[in-house]
């Protein structure tokens, strides 16, 4: 294994080689590149942020698991701003968790929050079930004064290793394959019982080589070709071939288990062909929600939709985030 201190793997040259490291880093991206394979990526590995995040709410397993994949999908695309803007990930679905939001606001802030129904919850439902249908959308904010992209994808079934790969096909065009893990931990605590911990980890690996044609992928189906018509086909890269042959190797278990490291794991599937890794950037679970920023929500709101806000004498404004609870007079919300 080599490693680096540019986070740019065009751009280094000076690199050396060594043992990986078998110490497990947690709440970390690690960006890492597969050079004789033009491969270029990025692996998480999410413990104490995750299990603050979704402990916060108390969600039931299921709708918990699922929010933690949708963290795990934001950290993976989020990491990769080069800028202090904001990623954002949004699902609005038909299912029993019909509203999820992620933020991670560069370089490392993360924070989460899902609206379920409780009484539409059964045993037994996967990530498909509990998502339903609906759209996945993807938000970068690069800030006051500058455009939003949006990419939006549509959810049909499918989870969200499936919407991933549907947006870099679609919007991108990027050949990519994503790999993402929940799970939760029971290790021992205070006296016989154990303590309960959320853990995650995920794996993006996309491919781009020097030469685009290398990179192409058939055409997207038109949906109204006439019956019988030949679908546009594109051998794939000898070298992307293999790299999805490595990356559908990955158990879940690697990706959750909080004594095997990143590197050591980057290593078993790449080290045949060599894997340079780069320096970490962590992840920390912090809002932004703050006083301030309350007040200045308030005040955008109309003169009587605040006066319908007063509740026993005082505005209270619960962060549906954080769950921080900000309480206001009327005159402190400007309610006359």
């Amino acid at each position: 294994m080599t490693s680096s201190h540019s986070p740019d793997p065009a751009k280094t040259e000076d690199t050396r080689s060594r043992t990986p490291s078998s110490v497990p880093v947690d709440d970390a991206v690690l960006p890492f590149s597969v050079d004789a394979l033009d491969l270029r990526g990025r692996l998480t590995k999410l413990g104490p942020a995750l299990d603050q995040l979704l402990e916060k709410h108390d969600y039931p397993a299921p709708v918990g698991k699922l929010l933690g994949e949708a963290v795990v999908l934001t950290v993976l695309l989020g990491s990769s701003l080069k800028f202090d803007g904001r990623f954002i990930l949004q699902t609005q679905t038909d299912g029993p968790v019909s509203l999820m939001i992620v933020d991670f606001q560069a370089p490392d802030r993360l924070r989460a929050y899902a609206r379920f129904d409780a009484a539409r919850l059964a045993d037994g439902q996967d990530s498909a079930a509990l998502l339903g249908r609906g759209h996945l959308a993807m938000t970068i904010d690069q800030g006051a004064n500058m455009s939003r992209y949006q990419g939006l994808v549509a959810l049909e079934g499918g989870n969200f290793e499936d919407a991933a790969h549907e947006y870099f096909l679609r919007s991108e065009q990027i050949p990519t394959r994503v790999r993402i893990a929940v799970g939760e931990e029971w290790r021992g605590g205070d006296g016989d019982k154990p303590k309960h911990r959320w853990r995650a980890g995920g794996l993006l690996l996309q491919f781009l080589p020097k030469a685009p044609e290398r990179a192409r992928q058939a055409d997207l189906d038109p949906g109204d070709a006439p019956e019988g018509s030949a679908t546009h086909q594109v051998a794939e890269d000898d070298a992307w071939v293999e790299g999805q042959s490595l990356i559908g190797t990955v158990e879940d278990i690697e990706l959750i288990d909080p004594d095997l490291s990143g590197e050591r794991l980057l290593y078993r599937l790449f080290h045949e062909r060599g894997v340079r890794v780069f320096p970490t950037q962590s992840v920390q679970a912090k809002c932004s929600c703050s006083r301030d920023a309350v007040s200045g929500m308030l005040s955008r709101f109309a003169p009587e939709d605040r006066a319908d806000m007063v509740k026993d004498g005082k505005v209270v404004v619960t962060c549906e985030f954080c769950s921080s609870v900000y309480e206001f007079t009327p005159q402190e919300a400007g309610v006359e």
